[in-house]
């Protein structure tokens, strides 16, 4: 078995990191610490924590740093949020994959990459080129570097990424209420409306709508999984991935809200569903457009996804997450995980 480099890339909370994201920032060390100890008992022989604040760097300019420093062999690279619910087989799956040799990798999923192994990775990623985020390595690899990409997508748990503290809920740590409690994380409205969600996935005579960029195997999974009938508005799928020719974001939703106000987001969703599972980070696109920077901060976005706009200070979100709690039906709001493998731990207790 060829040596195995792993590398778990996480950011530390920058100087104006509000109180939500530096909690969300810890949790996401504790999953990278438990991923440390995984790969190590998986058979990896170097497994480290790249840590450091937040800057403008590209993904592909620090791996590729990270590559000519360490030349490994075979290499793990994913982030400290990435694949909490993965088992020992995935992690192994991933250690012998890197260990094999020859132009081969392996991505949690190919289209939007949050893990991979790449066996033979120095020399090739030497020339990798600044790719913004990991979400296009394994395609740059299987068009420019000539290897052989496989995935695990349909391993639906290792699609979960750990980008809010909404995911830590989802996911069901065993500590993540009292970790929320002890840093002044209220998850009460968002918890209540999960189960309020639960129960109409449960019921027969109802209908549930998932908003954003689901995808037709989560589509399938809940038609076959729940009781309630499934409505959906798939939109801006391949959002972070998105190349400078491409048309602008786009959101039927959006549009709506363009037209009557943001407050007006519980009368349309009421008229479409018995309950609602939103992805806003396509109404944020739509809204700003593709580049996140021109989005309402993080802090911002995490309010709204635990549906608490007394601390939201962006306004248009903050009448967003109003209405959502106001609405006559419970509506979830959040980002890809929600609509994506998400559904399955929101309708169904983890």
């Amino acid at each position: 078995m060829r040596p195995v480099t792993v590398r778990i890339m996480h950011q530390e909370p920058g100087p104006d990191a509000g109180p939500l994201t530096r909690w969300l920032i810890a949790e996401r060390e504790t999953i990278a610490r438990q991923h440390v100890d995984r790969f190590v008992a998986a058979g990896a022989a170097d497994v480290a924590i790249v840590a450091g604040p937040p800057d403008v760097t590209p993904f592909g300019s620090r791996l590729r740093a990270l590559a000519s420093a360490d030349r490994p062999d075979g290499l793990v690279v994913l982030g400290s949020g990435a694949i909490p619910l993965a088992t020992r087989r995935d992690i192994r799956d991933f250690v012998e994959a890197a260990a094999s040799g020859g132009r081969r990798a392996l991505a949690n999923n190919r289209f939007s990459a949050d893990a991979v192994a790449i066996a033979d990775a120095w020399p090739t990623l030497a020339n990798l080129p600044d790719l913004p985020t990991d979400n296009g390595l394994p395609r740059w690899l299987a068009e420019h570097a000539g290897y052989r990409v496989t995935d695990l997508g349909r391993r639906w748990r290792l699609a979960v990424d750990i980008d809010g503290p909404l995911d830590l809920l989802l996911i069901g740590r065993s500590r993540v209420a009292d970790a929320a409690e002890a840093g002044g994380v209220d998850m009460g409205p968002a918890t209540a409306v999960i189960e309020a969600v639960r129960r109409v996935a449960a019921d027969p005579s109802a209908e549930l709508l998932v908003a954003g960029r689901t995808s037709a195997t989560t589509l399938g999974w809940l038609e076959r999984s729940t009781a309630s009938r499934t409505r959906a508005l798939i939109e801006e799928r391949g959002l972070r991935t998105s190349t400078a020719h491409q048309r602008s974001p786009a959101s039927v939703i959006g549009a709506l809200l363009d037209r009557d106000g943001p407050s007006s987001l519980g009368e349309h969703l009421v008229r479409l569903g018995d309950a609602a599972v939103v992805d806003t980070r396509v109404l944020m696109a739509h809204r700003w457009g593709a580049n996140e920077t021109a989005w309402p901060v993080a802090e911002d976005r995490f309010s709204s996804d635990l549906l608490l706009p007394g601390q939201i200070s962006d306004p248009w979100l903050r009448e967003l997450t109003v209405a959502a709690r106001a609405a006559p039906i419970p509506i979830l709001l959040g980002g890809h995980s929600l609509v994506g493998p998400g559904v399955r731990l929101v309708v169904r207790s983890p």
